[in-house]
This record gives structure tokens, sequence and C-alpha cells, in this order.
């Protein structure tokens, strides 16, 4: 008898000289595999199979987009490939950790009481667990950073400037710059149960600068693929091309209160054209509500217009 683990085991071989094939004679009398014989075919037919199914996934000719949107900006195709390969890369690595936990629960599974051949202490097995998961890491912080840089990239003179202002718990649009010559500041800010609606053009680029008086908020519209948060004391800068019109609903994405779920908005991309008969419109009644409150104000330091009495 020979001891493994604090426990008796019976010897290879009987006081015959024969081998024997189990602890105990209801137990299935298969031989104890030898080490070091040919590799089972079974073994190249699942290891096949996984790496056809990485394939499949990973050659698709119609690549979908785990969940994504479909995006209405010049930077939909960087995010979405971006997306799709890190999600492509990670059904890969888990289709093949999957296929190797099967692999070892089939080809090791229990058939005697012998040990089976031990890989502890195996240094090109280590080296390989230890590099394998760097260079995924690497791979995909090469891409990200890559496509980052590319993103955050801001024009020297984009078409049309809107400083955001994120408040508790709501949104404040101003259009700073427009590209036209009317020169009045366009503001929408939205109001409870009355959602602000940004208006922007299609096709052309737009600043976003974003500024917060009180606490964190987060601008996110989910079919720019793409949120920044705003920051109190601290401006964050991003900018897109819309290539797509429609509306499309935008959402505070950072916790910021009581009112947190409340905070949404809704972007309309319309055509360039229509764009400017609102910025048209808007600088117009802008000037006429001016006017209006300039000349309430004339009237009342010159005393025109004022009666006496309790006003009942």
């Amino acid at each position: 008898m020979r001891s493994s683990f604090g426990r008796s085991r019976p010897a290879r071989a009987d006081a015959d000289g024969r081998p024997s094939l189990a602890s105990d004679p209801g137990e299935g009398l298969e031989p104890t595999p030898v080490a070091g014989g040919r590799p089972r075919p079974r073994r190249a037919v699942r290891l096949a199979a996984a790496l056809g199914a990485v394939a499949i996934t990973a050659t698709a000719c119609d690549v979908p987009n785990f969940g994504f949107p479909d995006g209405v900006t010049n930077h939909t195709p960087r995010i979405l490939n971006l997306w799709q390969g890190s999600s492509i890369a990670a059904l890969a690595v888990g289709v093949f950790v999957w296929a190797l936990i099967f692999y070892a629960i089939i080809a090791f599974r229990k058939r005697s009481d012998e040990l089976p051949r031990q890989v502890r202490y195996n240094l090109p097995v280590e080296v390989l667990y230890t590099v394998i998961p760097f260079v995924i890491v690497a791979g995909l912080f090469y891409y990200t950073a890559r496509d980052e840089i590319e993103i955050n990239k801001l024009s020297d003179d984009p078409d049309v400037t809107v400083n955001v202002v994120g408040f508790r718990w709501n949104w404040q649009f101003r259009y700073a710059d427009t590209g036209q010559a009317g020169g009045n500041v366009v503001e929408v800010t939205g109001q409870p149960g009355k959602p602000a609606v940004l208006v922007l053009p299609e096709g052309r680029s737009v600043r976003f600068v974003l500024t917060s008086p009180d606490v964190v908020h987060s601008f996110w519209v989910p079919e720019f693929l793409f949120k920044r948060d705003v920051i109190p004391g601290r401006v964050n800068e991003f900018e897109v091309v819309p290539t797509k019109t429609g509306t499309f609903i935008g959402r505070c994405a950072e916790l910021c209160g009581v009112d947190h779920d409340r905070m949404d908005f809704y972007v309309q991309v319309v055509p360039a054209e229509e764009f400017d008969r609102f910025i048209a419109d808007r600088e117009s009644a802008s000037v006429s509500a001016s006017a209006a409150t300039g000349a309430t104000a004339e009237l009342a330091s010159t005393g025109g217009g004022t009666t006496t009495g309790s006003g009942q």
C-alpha cells in the first residue's frame, strides 16, 4: 500500500504481479491510463470545435452591436468598432476558457485512484498563463488609447458652440456661437415637467462646453455613444458632427440628488437650413423681448402710465 495526501492507496500490482484494476471489486474495470501514451483523437476534435466557434464569431459578415445603438455622429464608426472588437475578444476568451474547463472535466474525470500527472511548478505553463493575459490587456489598452485621442480632438473653429449647464435638476443650453451674424445669445432652459430641447444642425461640427454650479452631473446622449461628466469648478469640452436627423433623448448619467431621474432632455438634429431658421427666429424673439423690456423700464422711469390708489 502507498500513501498519497494522507490516505492509503493500493499498489499498482498485487501479489501475483498482475496490475490491480481497481481498489474495490465493484468499481469499473478500466485500466489505468499510461502516462506518455498517444493523445486521443477526441482532444483534437474538441479543440477544433472550440476554435471553429471562435472563428465563426470573429469573422461574421454582419457584426452585431452587442447592445449599442447605431449612433448618429461622426465618431460612431470608431466607437462602435472599439466596442465590437472588445466584445468579440471577450467572447473568444470566454469560449476558450469554457472549452478548457469542459475538456478538463471530460478528459481528466476520475477513472481510478491513480493520481493524474501534475503540472505544478511547470515553468513554461506558468509563463504562458502570465504572457497571454498581458498581451490581451496591452492590445485592449492600445486600441482604447488610440481611439480616445481621436475622439477628444477639438477643431480650431467649430461651426456651433453650445454652453451646457447642468444644475439641480435640469439643463440649460446657450448657443454661444452659431456662425451667424446676429450675435444675440439664444438660450434654452428646461423646467420641471418640461425638458429642454437642444436643436443641432446636421453635418456641422458642434462643440459642447460643459459646466455645473452645484454638483457633479453627466451629459449623456445614448445615440452619441458618448458621455462626459459635468463637474463644478471645471470646464469639460468635446466635439461631434451629427450625421443623422431625428429626435434623441438625453439623460444625466451621474447620481446627483433626489430628482436625478427627472434630468432628461432632448436632442433634435435637423437639416442645416432649418437650424439657421430656428436660430434666426429665436434671435428675433430675443430682440423683441429686449425692446419691450427697455420700453417698459423707460416708461416707468419717466412716470408715464402710473396710477395712484391702492391698486385693488
